[in-house]
């Protein structure tokens, strides 16, 4: 099987992530040989054939523990109210750290800088000669007592302040994003609002959940319900925490019954981040609002059998459309998962996938080559 290649400017037919393919992909003259920045094949483990067996495998597969030197620190993002994030730093040894090119790594949905996946590619992309930075949201990774606000998928600001602050300490020169599903969003929302400022000079995500709304309504489908619960279980006991911590700030009697994360968008994220509702939030908080004015390379790889991630029509045409962003649809992977059939820790495809990206990336800019076009991908 090999993968089948459409131009950046096709695909208005292409199904949307998380749905079955409806009709065979299309061939181009494009090859995988000129395209660097695309990904080998992915072949799904054969014990894994689908999304839902991928995701909750995925989240559960253990790994090698990280061994690397690692310095903690908490990154002021918000002078207003003083909140800060735990970030989990890991520097190439000097005189050569600034010029490594420097990956800011950050997790989804109530994950943490200590996520399997988080961990993984740290891991490779240390052994490739970069800087990693493992960022934890605000109040993850145990950190609730640094902030007295919430995170959500809107805050790309404190993405662009851990950025500004390690640049500045370091004077770091390069500097790529990487994030996983709601960090994804996050990741490709500040590409948008910044362009192509210095020092960003990449950006590659993992079934990034672009379309907030689409996601949130497809978390509450039957077949989702189970990672729906899993999701709210940490929600609530986060927000009881909160309260704990801020008595002041989050008062939860009369809220009544969450039964879903468009529920608990609406009651808890909405009122306490500045939003009138969960679709006001949903919508100003989407990185398919400024998807069109990414304006560094870029990597968008997303399975078509994620059971939740979902981009509507508009959004897909506006990422096939941009010629910095490669975008690459398997059709097997799950959500943040993507378990190949290959040994050991080659296992981890999507990984595995993104340093390579990175790699190209810098590799073209030090030797000052331009950039080739993007292109979109299914891959069989």
């Amino acid at each position: 099987m090999t993968p089948s290649m459409r131009s950046d400017t096709a695909g208005p037919n292409l199904p949307p992530a998380g749905s079955a393919p409806t009709h065979p992909p299309s061939t181009t003259s494009d090859s995988p040989s000129k395209l660097p920045f695309l990904p080998g094949e992915f072949e799904p483990h054969r014990w894994l054939p689908n999304g839902h067996l991928q995701t909750i495998v995925g989240n559960f597969l253990r790994r090698p523990a990280l061994h690397l030197p690692t310095v903690a620190e908490a990154v002021e993002v918000d002078d207003t109210d003083g909140s800060r994030v735990l970030c989990h730093c890991h520097w190439q040894p000097e005189p050569d750290r600034a010029a490594c090119l420097t990956a800011v790594l950050l997790h989804g949905l109530e994950g943490s800088s200590d996520s399997r996946y988080i961990q993984g590619i740290a891991a490779r992309a240390w052994a490739a000669g970069m800087n990693v930075v493992r960022m934890n949201m605000r109040n993850c990774g145990g950190s609730e007592a640094l902030t007295p606000t919430l995170y959500h998928s809107g805050r790309s600001a404190d993405v662009g302040a851990v950025i500004r602050h390690f640049a500045g300490r370091f004077g770091l020169t390069r500097v790529a994003l990487v994030g996983y599903s709601m960090g994804g969003n996050m990741v490709l929302k500040l590409a948008g609002e910044w362009g192509a400022r210095p020092p960003l000079v990449a950006v590659a995500t993992v079934c990034p959940a672009i379309d907030l709304a689409a996601g949130a309504d497809a978390l509450h489908e039957p077949a989702n319900r189970v990672y729906e619960w899993h999701f709210l279980r940490g929600l609530r006991r986060r927000i009881r925490r909160k309260a704990a911590l801020y008595p002041d700030v989050y008062k939860l009697a009369g809220i009544g019954p969450i039964r879903s994360i468009r529920e608990f968008d609406h009651k808890i994220v909405a009122p306490h981040c500045g939003f009138s509702s969960a679709d006001d939030y949903y919508f100003r908080a989407a990185s398919a609002r400024v998807i069109d004015h990414v304006a560094v390379p870029t990597l968008i790889l997303c399975a078509q059998d994620d059971p939740f991630i979902r981009l509507f029509p508009e959004t897909r045409a506006r990422i096939l459309a941009n010629r910095h962003i490669t975008f690459v649809e398997a059709r097997h992977g799950g959500h943040c998962a993507f378990l190949a059939a290959a040994p050991g820790d080659e296992i981890h495809w999507a990984e595995a996938a993104v340093v390579r990206f990175l790699q190209a990336v810098a590799a073209n800019a030090s030797s000052g080559a331009a950039t080739p076009g993007a292109a979109s991908t299914q891959l069989k």
